[in-house]
C-alpha cells in the first residue's frame, strides 16, 4: 500500500510574516491528516525558517530546484549538499515552469534527478504535457520521453527512491483541470511503462497529480487508484485550502 503525499510548492511566493503564519495553521492542522505524508517547498531563502519552524513537527520539507553541478564556480546556483544543511528531504526537479521558463531539456532534468539522489535527496520528478501536445495526441510520447531520460542516465532502480508528479501544463495556474479520468488514464499510463523495466517498483513508487487541485476537486482525483496525493501550488498558499486537500487523501 503507498502512502499518500501532498507537497505544498509554494514557487516565488511568501516572506518571513506571511510563512510563519501559514506554518502555525499547518502544524494546528496536520494532527487531523494521519496516514497522509505532508511537505512544504518555499523559495530557498525560507529554508532556514522552514527549518526552525517545523523541526520536531510531522510535516517535511524540500527545495524546487537545485543545480546539477558540485560547488564551484556558478553564480546564484543551489547545490545539492547545501540543501542538506537545511535538512531538505525533496527537491522538486523538472518543474513545466523550469523546462518552459527557462529551457531546462530532459537532458538537463535528468542530471539535476541524479545529483539530488547522489546526496541523499528524494527528488520529484515533474512530467506532463503542454495543451498542444495534449490536442495532438502526443501525451504519452512526451510523458515517456522525460521519464526514459531518467531511467537511461539511472536506471529504473533509482526510482526507488524518488517521486513522480504528473501536471499537465495545460492545467497549471489556469484553473483548468485535468477530470479524475483524464488524469488517472496517465498515471495509469507512467505506472505501465516504469512496469515495462520493474513491476515492483512500479507498483510502489508514489505518482502525484499536480495541475489546479483545489479542496472542492481534491477528493474526487485522489480517489483514484493510481493518484498518490498531489504536488499543490497556488492553493498551497492559504492553510484552510490546502489542509482541505491534504485531508482528501483519506
Amino acid at each position: 500500500m503507498r502512502q499518500s503525499l501532498v507537497a505544498a510548492n509554494w514557487k516565488m511566493n511568501g516572506s518571513i510574516q506571511s510563512n510563519q503564519l501559514l506554518l502555525d495553521a499547518l502544524k494546528q492542522g496536520i494532527s487531523k491528516i494521519p496516514n497522509t505524508e505532508v511537505a512544504v517547498c518555499p523559495p530557498f531563502v525560507y529554508l532556514q525558517q522552514i527549518k526552525e519552524v517545523l523541526q520536531g513537527t510531522a510535516i517535511t520539507w524540500g527545495a524546487q530546484n537545485l543545480s546539477h553541478e558540485a560547488p564551484g564556480a556558478f553564480t546564484g546556483e543551489i547545490a545539492a549538499n547545501m540543501l542538506l544543511d537545511f535538512n531538505c528531504k525533496y527537491v522538486i526537479v523538472g518543474h513545466s515552469e523550469r523546462r518552459n521558463l527557462y529551457g531546462e531539456s530532459d537532458e538537463l532534468v535528468a542530471k539535476k534527478f541524479a545529483g539530488a539522489q547522489s546526496v541523499g535527496l528524494i527528488p520529484i520528478l515533474c512530467v506532463g504535457e503542454l495543451l498542444e501536445e495534449r490536442e495532438t495526441g502526443k501525451t504519452e510520447p512526451v510523458v515517456q520521453r522525460q521519464l526514459d531520460a531518467v531511467i537511461h542516465l539511472q536506471g529504473i532502480t533509482a526510482l526507488e527512491q524518488a517521486v513522480i508528479a504528473y501536471e499537465p501544463v495545460w492545467a497549471i495556474g489556469t484553473g483548468k483541470t485535468a477530470t479524475p479520468e483524464q488524469a488517472q488514464e496517465v498515471h495509469a499510463f507512467i505506472r505501465q511503462h516504469l512496469a515495462k523495466e520493474d513491476a515492483k517498483i512500479a507498483a510502489k513508487v508514489q505518482i502525484l497529480y499536480g495541475g489546479s487541485v483545489k479542496g472542492s476537486n481534491a477528493s474526487e482525483l485522489f480517489a483514484m487508484p493510481d493518484i498518490d496525493g498531489g504536488l499543490i501550488g497556488g492553493a498551497s498558499l492559504k492553510a484552510d485550502e490546502f489542509l482541505t486537500i491534504c485531508q482528501a487523501t483519506r
